[in-house]
Parts: structure tokens; sequence; C-alpha cells
């Protein structure tokens, strides 16, 4: 369970205050970088939050000066100091309504940024399944190990079902809307036997698409309840994302004065799919770190006593000298 849209956003805050290098390898992999980024993310949040029942909210907690116009060119996001953990906890449950307790991360004191974006859906399916037509079904992991599970029964219009590309078979069940947008869209995957995920998903949002030729479609869905905690630095770094992680090469000097570099990204995700409807919710977090400045030079100061030198003994409290003696010819042992 994951949150593309989540990571995009999270990373396109990061990626406004690219610059050189970094801003290349970002925009390769987001499309965007730089100034560029700063407006894709703010028309992007506002498209998403015109969904029903979807809430899209970012925050950007600092503990480093952040540039004025780096700020102003991302109107959408709330910029603050990084609060205690128990408030960034709080605002987490309450903006996914409580299907995410708490932020993924602890922002300790080598977090200089964290961009943390919610991205929260509550919708009602337009035909509920009814709940007396749930059953104890079979279901056959991928090692081929049959279980017993909860399955709701239901049926959707033939035009909400059809098969994709690679002989995928895609369900959109439809969500309740009130506004002028749609409600989400909903869809559930199934491939040949065997296949694997990378091969099925993109399959949600492949155009081409073949009607299944019937009159009437039969779901058997299973209850379910997903959360995935992920960690994505060694994804991006898979992707060729490089100099923004590097403690030496990170350049975000669009965003601050201070060097910056990206030190986690993190995603916790959830669903829910149940007979009413669907609950899902996902946190991104990233954090940016100080970049690593060079060590001070230490101080060494050598002593030889190679000459006559002076010894008091002084009692407990430091201020009475109990014995004093001076070595002034070669010492003996």
């Amino acid at each position: 369970m994951c949150s593309p849209a989540g990571l995009w956003l999270a990373l396109g805050v990061v990626a406004a205050g690219a610059r050189t290098e970094t801003a290349d390898e970002l925009r390769a992999l987001l499309g965007v970088a730089g100034d560029e980024a700063a407006d894709a993310v703010t028309a992007s949040a506002r498209y998403l939050a015109a969904t029903d029942a979807l809430v899209v909210a970012t925050r950007a907690w600092a503990r480093v000066p952040l540039y004025r116009a780096y700020r102003e060119s991302l109107p959408g996001i709330v910029f603050g100091r990084v609060p205690d953990q128990r408030e960034c906890d709080a605002w987490v449950r309450e903006a996914t309504g409580g299907l995410i307790e708490a932020l993924p991360v602890t922002l300790d004191a080598d977090t200089a940024l964290a961009v943390v974006n919610v991205l929260a859906l509550k919708a009602r399916w337009e035909r509920p399944f009814l709940a007396w037509s749930t059953r104890p079904c079979p279901f056959t992991d991928a090692r081929g190990v049959e279980h017993e599970v909860a399955t709701m029964h239901g049926a959707v219009e033939p035009a909400d079902a059809w098969r994709a590309p690679g002989g995928v078979r895609v369900v959109e069940l439809r969500t309740a809307g009130t506004g002028v947008r749609t409600g989400a869209r909903v869809r559930f995957l199934l491939g040949p036997p065997g296949v694997e995920a990378r091969d099925v998903l993109p399959a949600g949002w492949a155009e081409e698409r073949e009607p299944l030729g019937a009159d009437e479609i039969r779901l058997a869905l299973p209850r379910l309840d997903l959360r995935t905690r992920l960690d994505v630095v060694r994804q991006l770094t898979a992707l060729g994302v490089e100099f923004a992680t590097d403690d030496e090469l990170a350049d975000f000097s669009g965003m601050s004065p201070e060097p910056l570099r990206v030190g986690q990204v993190v995603q916790e995700a959830v669903v829910k799919v149940a007979e009413e409807g669907i609950e899902a919710a996902a946190v991104t977090v990233a954090a940016m770190d100080w970049m690593g400045a060079d060590e001070e030079p230490r101080r060494i100061e050598r002593i030889a006593f190679d000459r006559p030198f002076g010894i008091v003994v002084l009692d407990a409290t430091g201020e009475v000298p109990l014995f004093t003696a001076w070595q002034s010819s070669a010492p003996e042992s």
C-alpha cells in the first residue's frame, strides 16, 4: 500500500528548492523541479482537493530559515517551526480522521526541515454491499496457500468493468459524489494467475479498454484492511536520485541559506474496504537534514615534563595544600 500522489506532492515541495544537478535529477524523476515545481505542486493539490471526500493538507516544519520567495511560491502550504512530536502526531490523527495515529518518523534534533503531506479519503459506495451477503469464501495467497476470508458480494454495471492490456480485468466501484466533481474512482484489478503487481497495477490507469461482453457483472470482493510503512530513500537512489541525498553534493540553495540534503522519505498508508465504502489515508514525510560540516581542527597542546617541575597535593576541598614538592633533579624511581 502506498500513495504515489502523496509521494509526488511531498517530493515536489522539496524539489521546488533544488538547484543545479540536484534539480536536474529530481526533474527527471518528478517531471518538475525548481520554480516550476512550486507551481505544479500548488495546482495539483488544488485539483486533488476538488475530489469529493478527499482531504489534501501539507505542512512544512523547519528549524532553519527558509527564503521568503520559496515560502511565497507555495501558498497552499502552512509553514512553521518544528513542533513537539505529540503535536505532530495530533495533527496527523486529525487530518487523517484517525486512520493514521502518528507521524511515521521522529523529528529529532537532526531534522532541519520536515515536509509532511496528508491525503485522506472517506467515501461511501453509490451502491453499498449488503451486509448479509458477506460470507467466508476461499482466497489463495501468493504462496499457493488457501484461506477462508470474509467476502462481500454484489453487482456492478457492465460499463464499470473491462479488460485492460495483459489480460487484467478491472472493476470500478463508484463512490457517492456531492460536489461539482464526481467522487473518487476506486478500481480493483485482477490479473492472470501468477502475474506480479508491477504487471497488474498500471492497468488501473491504462486508457486501452476492452469490454467484457457480459450483460451482468457479479462481484465477490474480500473486505480488507491494508497498512504499509515504506522507506523511500533506497527507491530514490535506485531511480537515479543521488545528488539530493548526498552529504556533499545536494543543492537546495533555493530553499534555505543552510546546506541541506534529503535525509528521510517515509510514507505510511492505509486502505480499508468494507460494505459501506472505502477509507484510505497516507502520510508522507520528506525530512531534510543538515549537510555534514567539516570538523573543526582539534587543538592539541602537548606538555612534556622534561625539566624541573612542581607537585602539589591538596585536600578534598581543593583549597588546602597538603604537600608541595619541587623536582629539580632527574627523577628516580
